[in-house]
């Protein structure tokens, strides 16, 4: 009875799955993912399985209106995003004094050239 009861479940599941795949295929997959949206059909035929299975996931980004696939958030990713950042302001801290030193330079430069400058007129 329980077997029974999974089975029933599954095949309706996978039912809805085979309802959702076939309108999700001719259009929706171009609107979540802009990279499938120019795919043959044979690509299409080959998503349908997997459309089937996520059919939940793939109907939720569908009603959002997400139009990119979603960024892998793992440790990995995480760990290089904390590095480029401390990099990038390493980097613009480096720009910032080069910048502060120009102007200190400009400025001790520009008074002595402008009294050599007085000086040779004079």
């Amino acid at each position: 009875m329980i077997a029974q009861t999974w089975l029933i479940g599954a095949g309706i599941y996978l039912l809805c799955g085979m309802i959702f795949a076939i309108p999700f295929v001719c259009a929706g997959v171009g609107k979540i993912d802009p990279h499938a949206a120019h795919g043959s059909w044979g690509f299409r035929l080959l998503i349908i399985p997997g459309t089937m299975f996520l059919w939940p996931l793939l109907a939720r980004r569908w009603r959002k209106g997400v139009h990119e696939p979603p960024e892998e958030n793992n440790a990995h990713r995480r760990a290089t995003r904390n590095s480029g950042s401390s990099r990038l302001e390493e980097a613009l801290i480096e720009v910032q004094s080069s910048n502060s030193e120009v102007r200190n330079n400009q400025s001790l430069v520009t008074p002595a050239a402008t009294n050599g400058a007085k000086e040779a007129r004079a």
